[in-house]
């Protein structure tokens, strides 16, 4: 990870940690960077935080006077972002978005030709120019200087699109959306309305400060109660940019990433549409996935946590389907990139195809307890360099032996140790974790 940016962007809270200055020279950088051999179009989209429309202008401020032509999608998801710069031949877009995170808290997410989130080496130059380590870019000027272009129907296709890629109708079908009060607001209900369900929609009036609030796809047990109160089929939870989804089951049981890549890639395999018979997951994902994996035949790569590590691994290997247990999961036929709305016609379609419930269809994996705690620090590298927070870890490591295991990491976008547990009991789980954690408290790390 980069000063800056992280393994999602550059992210943190609005006008402190990411000021409008930063996104200024982000847009500088980037219409000067795209530009060198033609005039350069970059797409832009956001969220719904109030601070979104801020950075937008400022972003649409510095592209345009290194003279990029800029597109602007206005509210609507990461994915559409990405499809966009792939269909309409953008040298590169932005999505405003911070993703889970409180609404209070933004991010600039830079997205490269491909649809794909930037290479670390030009986010290296960008946090160069921010620091003003390389010489200033030119300015525009006269008939150089770039303009500005309402660009709503680019978000219309990818609706469209996204249409198309259902194999029946949702016909009958009674199903719960919860938009988180975000992106997915834009786009969710007229993709299943179109597709002919019932739809059934909760967290769908953003106001600017209620993104993620008690709602969406980390705050998922309102759902779950709306589930069952209304006797739905499915249930789908998407996060602030409708990159990720987690499903509730008719029950109002939880499904997460782990079972939506079992759900769909057992059904893929079925079909022999699963390229190698391979899924990809990080290491966050559960043993019990891995051991139902084992029984369909469905073999595993892991990689370390983040979509962009699981996007790349696909590419380099030929696969179609992997994910993060958090929701973000990427079918590689029809998107580079996590889409929580795409992964919700794809659960569908495995329930239709297969005339199943969700919950049967998930009920041959056994999930082993875990549990994550997040702790907050002062420095993270301090933390994870201590010796002796490195010797808690191995002991608990030790205390799990074959019946479990840890995980112990730091955030990628926040100020934050994340220690996790895996076990076949409970207690084993809870006892290892304590383990680490005490220590870190024990050392004076904690902010």
């Amino acid at each position: 990870m980069g000063k800056y940016f992280g393994t999602d962007g550059f992210r943190g809270e609005a006008n402190k940690d990411l000021t409008v200055e930063h996104a200024y020279k982000v847009g500088r950088f980037l219409g000067w960077y795209y530009g060198k051999e033609h005039k350069a179009k970059v797409v832009i989209g956001k969220d719904t935080r109030r601070s979104s429309y801020m950075f937008e202008y400022s972003l649409v401020a510095g592209l345009t006077a290194s003279g990029a032509d800029v597109y602007l999608l206005h509210v609507t998801t990461t994915p559409s972002v990405s499809y966009v710069i792939r269909s309409d031949e953008f040298d590169c877009g932005i999505m405003i978005s911070a993703s889970h995170n409180p609404f209070y808290d933004n991010g600039i997410k830079v997205l490269n030709g491909e649809g794909q989130k930037l290479e670390p080496e030009v986010e290296a130059l960008i946090e160069d120019y921010i620091d003003g380590k390389v010489e200033e870019i030119p300015f525009a000027v006269r008939e150089n200087i770039g303009r500005t272009t309402d660009y709503a129907a680019g978000r219309n296709r990818y609706i469209g699109y996204l249409i198309s890629v259902a194999t029946r109708s949702f016909k009958d079908k009674k199903v719960g959306l919860d938009c988180a009060n975000g992106s997915a607001s834009a786009i969710a209900k007229n993709v299943f309305d179109a597709l002919g369900a019932r739809t059934f929609v909760i967290n769908n009036n953003p106001d600017g400060t209620n993104i993620n609030t008690d709602c969406g796809s980390t705050h998922i047990g309102r759902l779950q109660s709306f589930v069952k109160e209304h006797g739905l089929d499915v249930g789908f939870a998407y996060d602030g940019d409708a990159d990720r989804c987690l499903a509730v089951d008719e029950n109002g049981r939880i499904i997460d990433g782990d079972l939506i890549m079992y759900v769909c890639g057992s059904y893929l395999k079925s079909q022999g549409q699963l390229p190698s018979d391979t899924v990809v997951t990080t290491v966050m994902s559960n043993m019990g996935l891995y051991e139902a994996f084992d029984r369909e035949g469905i073999h595993y790569e892991t990689t370390a946590v983040g979509d962009k590590y699981v996007g790349e691994n696909m590419r380099a290997n030929g696969y179609g389907l992997g994910g993060e247990e958090s929701g973000h999961i990427i079918f590689s036929k029809h998107a580079v990139t996590g889409d929580g709305i795409l992964t919700s016609l794809k659960i569908m379609e495995a329930m239709l195809e297969q005339k199943s419930t969700l919950s049967k269809l998930a009920e041959p994996v056994t999930i082993f307890p875990k549990l994550l705690q997040n702790i907050r620090v002062k420095d993270k590298d301090t933390v994870l360099n201590d010796e002796d927070i490195k010797g808690a870890v191995a002991k608990a490591e030790e205390y799990l032996g074959t019946e479990g295991r840890m995980l112990f990491r730091a955030s990628g976008t926040e100020p934050l140790i994340r220690v996790m547990a895996e076990a076949r009991n409970e207690e084993l789980a809870q006892k290892s974790v304590a383990m680490v954690i005490d220590k870190i408290k024990e050392k004076g790390y904690e902010a």
